[in-house]
C-alpha cells in the first residue's frame, strides 16, 4: 500500500475562457480570421426599437425565472417599464410573462441593450425591491447546480427564504453594502478534532473563539452545525461574546417571518456572524472569511430535495470562489474530509496523541478477550455485568448516560420460533410492540399505524413472538426497576432534552440527542453496538462509530474517572474508540475505498426513474467511454436504478452531460420523472 493515495484534485477556482475560444459561427477547424467575408455577411441586424413607455437607462433585465424545468435555467431579457424603472435592481423578486403564465424570478442585471433580436415583453410585476440575491450566492447557486446536474432555482429555494412583506419595512432606506470579496490571501483550509462536547474546552468554545478572531480581523463568518439544539448553544455563547446585534440565526425552526429578518440583516451588513442549519451556508454575509462546518457528515448536513446538495460541498465551493478561511470541526473525522487531509488541500490539525489520551475517558469494550474470558456469557448481554457496575459506580460521581440505538418500546419484534422479523400485512413496514399494549400483545405497523391483531408469523405461523430489540422507553423503564431510587430522564427526537445537572441520574438517550452535562457524564454505556452495525449500507460502521465518539465526548476524562463501556464484537470500531483515534480509522478506511474503487476515494451518480424513462435517459447519454453503467436494480417501489461511478476529473463532464441530457428530454416534453444524484452514498445498501 503507497504511502500517500493519489487522490484526485479539490475543487479550484473557475478559470475564464481564452479569448479565441468565444468566437462562434466558425466551421470546424476555421479560426475567424480565416473567414472575413463570411463574417461581413452574416453581420448581426440592429436590435428591435424599445416600446413606448421604456425606461430610458438601461431599458433590458435579465431574468432567472423560478422555475424547476431544467431546460429553462437560464437568464431572459425582459424590458423595464418606466413606472417600475426605480424598483427595478439586480437581485430583486419579479413576476414576468412566459409561455401564457406569469411565474416568478430573480432581476440578474439591467443591461442597455437585448441578447435577442426577438421582440422583448415587459416585466409585469416588482414583487419586493429588496435585492435578497447577491452576486455571490447566485454565483454559488449555480455551482452546486452544475455539480448535482441540477436546476439554479432549487437551490436558490433553499438559499433565499420566503417572503415576508412586513419585514421589508424595517430595511428602506438602506443600501445593500458592496465591497471586494476575495482577500489579498486566501484563508487556511483546516480539518479540526474536537475532544469535548461541552465545557470551556468544547466544540461550542472552540467555534465561538475562531468566530471572535474573525470578526476581530474584519471579516464574517458563516457557522453551520447539524440541528437546532446546536444552533441553540452556539448562538447563546456567540451573543454572550459579541452582542445580539452581532449574530443572525437561520434555521428552519425558527419559523418565516424571523428567519426572513435574519437574512436581511446579514444582506445589509447589520449582523456579521450567520449560525443556522444546512441552508445557513448560503447566508449573504457582506465579507465573508470564516466558514466552520461541525459534523460534516452528520445526514442532516444533506438537502433531501434535488439536487440534494451536501452542506460540506458547497462549503468548498464557496472558500474557493471567496478565498473565505474554511474550518471542518468534529468530534470524529469523516473519509471526505480525510481524502482531502491526504491531498494537502485541507490542514489537518488533530491534537497530537498525548493530548488525546489526556482529555479521553477510560474507554472499555465489553466484548474484548478480557472481559469476555473474566465475565463468559453474562458479558454478552444488552446490559453486560461490566456496564452495570460502571453504571452505579458512575452514579456515585454525577449523571451516566445510556446510549441506545432505537427509540420507542419495543421498536422490532420477532418470530419466538423462527426469529424471522415480523412486517405488516398491509404495507410491508416493520412491527413494533408499543408499551400500552404489553399484554395484549398487539403489535403496532411503524410505518402504516394499523394495529394488528392475533397476528401470526409469514414464515412459520406461530403467534408468539419476542423483542427483536428494545427502544429508548423500554431501556428508561428496565433500568428504573433496577436504580429505583435514581431519576430517569428520557432524550429521543420526539422529546429532546438540551441540558441536565451534574446530579445523579441515568439519562437514556438516542443518538444524535444526547443533552449535555455542564460538568460532564460521570460515565456513559454504548449500547445495542452490534444492532446498529447490522443495518445495511456501506457507510453504517463509520456512522456508528461517529455516534460513539459524539457520546464519549460527553464524558469526563479519565483522570476525572469518566469511564465509556462499549458493547459491541467489532475489533476494529472499538478499537479506534478505545484509542481514541478516529483519524487513524478514516484513513484505513479511506485507503481500503481507493483499493476498491468506492466513495469518496472514487465519486458516484444514481439515477432512478420507471423502467421506460430510466432505459432511455441511460442510452441517450453520451459518457466517456472508460465509464459505463452499473444496473440496473430495482428499488422497494419498483423503479429501476443505475449507478455510475467515476473519477474526480471527470466529474464536471459527467454532470454536465447529466444535465444536457435533462435538458434535452425536458424540452422536448419526454422523460421528466428521472431523479440524479451525485455522491449518493444511500444508494449503496449491501
Amino acid at each position: 500500500m503507497p504511502d500517500s493515495p493519489q487522490f484526485p484534485e479539490p475543487p479550484q477556482p473557475p478559470e475564464a475562457p481564452e479569448a479565441d475560444d468565444a468566437v462562434s459561427g466558425c466551421a470546424d477547424g476555421d479560426s475567424a480570421e480565416t473567414q472575413p467575408a463570411l463574417l461581413d455577411d452574416l453581420a448581426p441586424a440592429p436590435a428591435p426599437a424599445m416600446p413606448a413607455g421604456t425606461a430610458a437607462r438601461d431599458p433590458v433585465a435579465t431574468v432567472l425565472l423560478d422555475s424547476a424545468v431544467p431546460h429553462l435555467d437560464r437568464l431572459f431579457d425582459y424590458t423595464v417599464p418606466e413606472e417600475l424603472d426605480a424598483a427595478v435592481r439586480p437581485g430583486c423578486r419579479v413576476r414576468v410573462l412566459f409561455s401564457g403564465r406569469e411565474i416568478p424570478g430573480y432581476v440578474i442585471d439591467r443591461v442597455s441593450a437585448p441578447g435577442t433580436r426577438s421582440r422583448l415583453s415587459p416585466l409585469r410585476k416588482v414583487v419586493s425591491a429588496v435585492s435578497v440575491l447577491s452576486p455571490e450566492i447566485l454565483a454559488l447557486a449555480q455551482q452546486v447546480a452544475a455539480r448535482g446536474a441540477g436546476v439554479t432555482s432549487d437551490v436558490l429555494r433553499a438559499a433565499v427564504p420566503t417572503r415576508a412583506a412586513r419585514v421589508e419595512k424595517e430595511f428602506e432606506g438602506l443600501d445593500v453594502p458592496t465591497v471586494e470579496l476575495r482577500p489579498e490571501e486566501p484563508g487556511p483550509r483546516q480539518a479540526h478534532l474536537a475532544l469535548k462536547s461541552y465545557g470551556e474546552h468544547g466544540w461550542v468554545a472552540m467555534v465561538v473563539d475562531r468566530v471572535s478572531a474573525c470578526l476581530q480581523h474584519g471579516g464574517d463568518a458563516v457557522v453551520v452545525v447539524p440541528d437546532g439544539r446546536d444552533v441553540e448553544a452556539v448562538e447563546h455563547e456567540l451573543v454572550q461574546r459579541l452582542g445580539q446585534e452581532a449574530v443572525a440565526r437561520l434555521s428552519a425552526d425558527m419559523g418565516p417571518t424571523p428567519r426572513y429578518r435574519s437574512f436581511l440583516r446579514l444582506r445589509y451588513g447589520l449582523a456579521q456572524v450567520a449560525v443556522g442549519t444546512r441552508s445557513a451556508i448560503f447566508a449573504p454575509v457582506v465579507r465573508p472569511r470564516l466558514i466552520l462546518i461541525l459534523d460534516d457528515d452528520d445526514p442532516s448536513h444533506e438537502e433531501p430535495r434535488a439536487p440534494y446538495q451536501h452542506v460540506r460541498e458547497t462549503a468548498l465551493l464557496r472558500t474557493v470562489a471567496s478565498g473565505a478561511e474554511l474550518v471542518l470541526l468534529s468530534t470524529a473525522r469523516s473519509l471526505e474530509v480525510q481524502r482531502l487531509v491526504e491531498r494537502g488541500w485541507l490542514q489537518d490539525h488533530a491534537p497530537e496523541r498525548s493530548l488525546r489520551r489526556a482529555a479521553s475517558p477510560l474507554v472499555t469494550a465489553t466484548a474484548d478477550s478480557h472481559q469476555t474470558q473474566q465475565h463468559g456469557a453474562a458479558g454478552r448481554a444488552r446490559l453486560p455485568s461490566a456496564a452495570y457496575r460502571q453504571a452505579r459506580q458512575g452514579l456515585e460521581r454525577g449523571p451516566v448516560l445510556i446510549q441506545v440505538g432505537r427509540a420507542g418500546f419495543v421498536p422490532a419484534v420477532v418470530c419466538e420460533r423462527c426469529r424471522s422479523h415480523q412486517r405488516c400485512p398491509q404495507c410491508a413496514g416493520p412491527l413494533a410492540l408499543p408499551p400500552h399494549h404489553v399484554q395484549s400483545r398487539t403489535l403496532r405497523c411503524r410505518w402504516c399505524g394499523l394495529h394488528q391483531r392475533d397476528h401470526r408469523c409469514a414464515v412459520c405461523g406461530h403467534a408468539a413472538f419476542r423483542a427483536g430489540s428494545r427502544g429508548a422507553d423500554r431501556t428508561a423503564q428496565e433500568l428504573g426497576r433496577a436504580f429505583p431510587s435514581v431519576p430517569v430522564i428520557s432524550s429521543t427526537r420526539d422529546h429532546a432534552v438540551s441540558e441536565v445537572s451534574d446530579r445523579p441520574a441515568l439519562v437514556v438517550s438516542t443518538p444524535g440527542v444526547e443533552p449535555v452535562a455542564s460538568g460532564g457524564y460521570a460515565a456513559a454505556l454504548l449500547l445495542d453496538g452490534d444492532t446498529q452495525l447490522m443495518r445495511e449500507g456501506l457507510d453504517v460502521p463509520r456512522t456508528v462509530l461517529a455516534r460513539w465518539f459524539r457520546a464519549a465526548s460527553l464524558v469526563r476524562s479519565h483522570q476525572e474517572q469518566g469511564v465509556v463501556v462499549v458493547t459491541a464484537a467489532d475489533e476494529e470500531l472499538t478499537g479506534a474508540l478505545v484509542r481514541w483515534d478516529p483519524v487513524g480509522y478514516a484513513h484505513r478506511e479511506l485507503y481500503r475505498r481507493l483499493e476498491l474503487g468506492l466513495p469518496p476515494a472514487r465519486r458516484m451518480l444514481s439515477l432512478t426513474a420507471e423502467q421506460t424513462e430510466a432505459e432511455a435517459f441511460v442510452a441517450e447519454a453520451d459518457l466517456p467511454e472508460h465509464l459505463g453503467w452499473i444496473g440496473p436494480s430495482i428499488t422497494e417501489d419498483g423503479a429501476h436504478r443505475y449507478l455510475l461511478f467515476f473519477g474526480y476529473a471527470d466529474g464536471a463532464a459527467v454532470s454536465e452531460e447529466m444535465l444536457r441530457v435533462r435538458r434535452t428530454f425536458s424540452a422536448h416534453r419526454g422523460v421528466r420523472g428521472v431523479r440524479i444524484r451525485v455522491d449518493d452514498a444511500q444508494a449503496l445498501q449491501m
